[in-house]
């Protein structure tokens, strides 16, 4: 059977044998060519994910967490916390990236929590690796057996005892201070639960938020908090209570400018950390605006810049994987 197609002024004549052999030619040079760019695809993205994966982990984690994770995972010992315990999930998850930059900035308001940093941390001059430390005392003491978690706890305690000094203000500080202790503990357990409720794969349940609270006060008495909260409420209702000590300080707002605007990063990973940072800034509370100097815009922050949150931690948990025990 002939089909005419006329093109122009002329009438062309096919067979059909001879359409379906074009047409299945066609569907051949198609395939391979889709075939071939998803290949050339799937290797960039590859290259990418393996960069920001190595990226993240040299400057976050360190280089041989992996390493030392896959050990405490193989390892029988005993540890404090179980695989099933919320503090597991929470820690294990791509929104503590965003849980810890808050929690620097809320800590950064208490004058005298600030003074130890300013005074005795190299920040500025080794940013990575005061990253490095806090992320491996959390994996220790979340993750490790329980010989390895007392053993990064006793280092935090060592390293408190030399950290005393004076703040611009006049007062004398120590970071053995009870109540400077329990600041930075309530801070810090603020932060990384609400950005996990925020930006976490797998919310907890209100039942699950307290067994968290809970499950982090075994590790705060142990670095010398007294009567740490056990709850969601009692957790928000004690770092409330600090909210009249708090300050804007040269310190905190030198601090906030380095963490948001001006961080030691190349230009090519500037861009991406902006995301974070903006997403950090969409979580925090309204009343440590004012004293950060960082304005609200409600609309803005509950789309856009939350909306950056869930994206960037995605691209986390796609860079790294989790690996199966």
């Amino acid at each position: 059977m002939e089909r005419p197609c006329r093109w122009h002024d002329e009438t062309v004549k096919f067979e059909r044998p001879q359409m379906e052999e074009a047409i299945e030619r066609a569907r051949v040079t198609l395939r391979d060519a889709v075939t071939g760019a998803r290949s050339s695809l799937d290797r960039s993205l590859a290259g990418v994910r393996t960069s920001l994966g190595d990226t993240l982990r040299d400057r976050v984690a360190g280089p041989d967490a992996e390493e030392r994770m896959q050990r405490w995972i193989d390892s029988d010992a005993p540890r404090w916390f179980g695989p099933d315990r919320p503090i597991q999930r929470v820690h294990a998850d791509a929104s503590m990236f965003i849980g810890g930059l808050r929690a620097l900035l809320i800590q950064s308001l208490h004058p005298l929590a600030m003074a130890g940093v300013a005074q005795h941390s190299d920040y500025r001059n080794d940013p990575w690796g005061r990253l490095q430390r806090t992320t491996d005392f959390l994996a220790s003491t979340t993750f490790g057996p329980i010989e390895e978690a007392q053993r990064a706890v006793d280092r935090v305690n060592k390293v408190h005892e030399r950290v005393t000094g004076v703040a611009s203000d006049g007062r004398e500080y120590s970071a053995r201070d009870p109540h400077l202790l329990e600041w930075v503990h309530v801070a810090e357990v603020d932060s990384f639960l609400t950005a996990h409720q925020m930006f976490g794969e797998k919310p907890l349940t209100d039942e699950e938020c307290d067994e968290y609270v809970a499950d982090m006060a075994v590790i705060a008495r142990k670095l010398g908090v007294i009567d740490p909260p056990i709850t969601r409420a009692g957790l928000t209702n004690r770092l409330r209570s600090f909210i009249p000590e708090l300050r804007s300080t040269p310190e905190s707002r030198d601090g906030a400018k380095y963490l948001l605007v001006t961080p030691p990063l190349d230009a090519r990973s500037r861009a991406a950390y902006g995301l974070l940072a903006a997403a950090t800034v969409s979580t925090l509370p309204l009343w440590s605006r004012p004293l950060l100097r960082l304005p609200w815009f409600p609309l803005t922050e509950r789309t856009a810049l939350r909306g950056l949150g869930q994206a960037v931690t995605r691209v986390v948990r796609w860079a790294m994987p989790t690996k199966p025990a």
